[in-house]
């Protein structure tokens, strides 16, 4: 008995050892497999992210630029207009406007080497710069190793690089809020306080383009995203992302965190709620009435200057400033982002003159503020025939628009716009030449955005207008138009 004992416990220990080693065995194969995914690291990624860092440093470094030349113009404005109040007061406030202006662009341009953290955190720029040091200081897990390291070493610099330049953006910022309220006090004196409108207009467009530009960079692209992802299933990454990224730096966590001990003097949530008790307690009976007045106050106090931001349509920079006109969100968006492409479907009635016809139209409008849209666009006229039993496709009509929409309210929006239209069937392009052939439109009506859930017509858009010019056409053409079309 005690001889089939050993060996009953002989078999059991052989069993969990052939249980351990193949939990190992399946451990080892994990790592395996991730180590494999980041030796097949994409190399378009390293590629891209240069191109983008590039890409944005110099759009940083030339709207920098743009603004630093706007605002110099508007202190040698400002220092005129002071001058002939008080000409001394002008020098000493103003001095060279021109050489000041130039030292913040040469500095622009200079190379900045960071030492340490950088004056402000970017959650994805610390994300891709503590990945890539990763990287270059792990480049066994690289295949082509010695070719793969490089592109990791340039990349990183070219990140380094683009937050260099957003820490003297920073700079600058901080150097014309500073300037802005030295103005202000200053110029609060001589009565010139509405000349600084433009001064404060330019700073807080500029502000506000910085700020566009980091959302571009915190916007990743999928291919950036799964390149990311590759590089966070190592173990390893995960410890030195604790240690050396920058959001490590901003909160330093103990070696022990997570642990038991890591708890040890820290207050619960009971003992808070029981010391507050306390102090209520203490307080007197209308301590706890007392305490429901002040954040109802304080609730009060949040909604109105809620309310203030809406009023001046939700701006306010990341900075806090709230800006003392209202500011055109447009404006620092780049051409193409301002334009707004859309199409509409006009059907019409056969009658004595007219098949049954259906209009298409184009259009591409450019955004001149948040409310206001101006734009052109052309149109086919496509016959049908006279009825369902007499369907015959021809070309019935070809038209040239322009258009303006004006947001009165909501989704309800002013439209107006003149039109060229060639009202006759035709078969080749070179009838539709002669110019005395062509109608006149004038439109003016209401126009409604219809949010719909589909993706492709979410922003559907009803119009309603009357052609006051189609009394005067010949033949007449019906005075109302119904259009419904869709932007993208």
């Amino acid at each position: 008995m005690p001889l089939q004992a050993f060996n009953m416990r002989l078999q059991y220990l052989f069993l969990f050892l052939i249980m351990l080693l193949n939990g190992l065995n399946a451990k080892a194969q994990d790592e395996t497999s991730a180590v494999g995914k980041i030796t097949s690291f994409p190399t378009r990624f390293l590629d891209k992210l240069n191109k983008k860092s590039a890409e944005l440093e110099d759009k940083l470094v030339a709207s920098s630029e743009k603004a630093l030349e706007r605002l110099a113009k508007q202190e040698k404005k400002l220092k005129k207009k002071l001058a002939r109040n008080d000409s001394a007061a002008a020098e000493q406030l103003f001095g060279n406007v021109e050489e000041r202006y130039k030292q913040l662009q040469s500095k622009l341009q200079q190379p900045v080497k960071l030492n340490g953290r950088a004056g402000q955190y970017l959650p994805h720029l610390d994300t891709l710069k503590t990945s890539l040091n990763f990287l270059s200081q792990n480049n066994e897990l690289l295949a082509n190793s010695s070719e793969m390291t490089g592109k990791v070493k340039e990349a990183l610099n070219s990140v380094k690089g683009l937050e260099g330049k957003f820490d003297q953006a920073a700079d600058v910022k901080k150097y014309l809020r500073d300037r802005k309220q030295m103005l202000k006090e200053q110029l609060n004196r001589f009565g010139l306080t509405k000349e600084l409108k433009k001064y404060n207009q330019q700073a807080y467009y500029y502000a506000e383009q910085v700020n566009s530009y980091k959302a571009m960079l915190e916007d990743p692209s999928k291919l950036e995203q799964k390149a990311l992802e590759l590089v966070k299933k190592i173990p390893a990454f995960q410890d030195f992302f604790k240690k050396h990224s920058e959001l490590a730096s901003l909160f330093r966590l103990p070696d022990n965190y997570g642990s038991t001990a890591s708890l040890a003097g820290l207050q619960t949530r009971s003992s808070v709620q029981n010391l507050i008790q306390e102090r209520i307690a203490s307080a007197g009976p209308n301590a706890t009435a007392m305490l429901q007045q002040n954040v109802q106050a304080a609730q009060a106090q949040l909604s109105g200057l809620k309310d203030k931001l809406n009023e001046l349509g939700g701006m306010g920079n990341s900075e806090g400033d709230l800006p003392d006109f209202k500011p055109n969100n447009q404006k620092t968006k780049s051409f193409l982002q301002r334009l707004e492409y859309g199409t509409n479907l006009q059907s019409q009635r056969s009658n004595n003159y007219f098949p049954t016809t259906t209009d298409i139209g184009l259009s591409v409008g450019y955004k001149l503020n948040d409310k206001s849209v101006i734009g052109v666009g052309a149109s086919y006229k496509v016959g049908w025939g006279q009825n369902i039993r007499n369907i015959s496709v021809s070309s019935q009509g070809v038209g040239f628009r322009s258009f303006a929409d004006y947001k009165i309210k909501g989704s309800f929006f002013a439209s107006g716009g003149f039109e060229y239209n060639y009202q006759q069937p035709f078969s080749s392009v070179s009838i539709v030449r002669d110019l005395d052939s062509w109608q006149q439109s004038g439109l003016a009506g209401i126009s409604k955005v219809v949010s719909l859930k589909s993706k492709m017509f979410k922003k559907t858009k009803i119009q309603l207008l009357w052609d006051f010019l189609s009394y005067s056409q010949r033949p007449q053409t019906q005075p109302l138009k119904f259009r419904v079309g869709y932007n993208f």
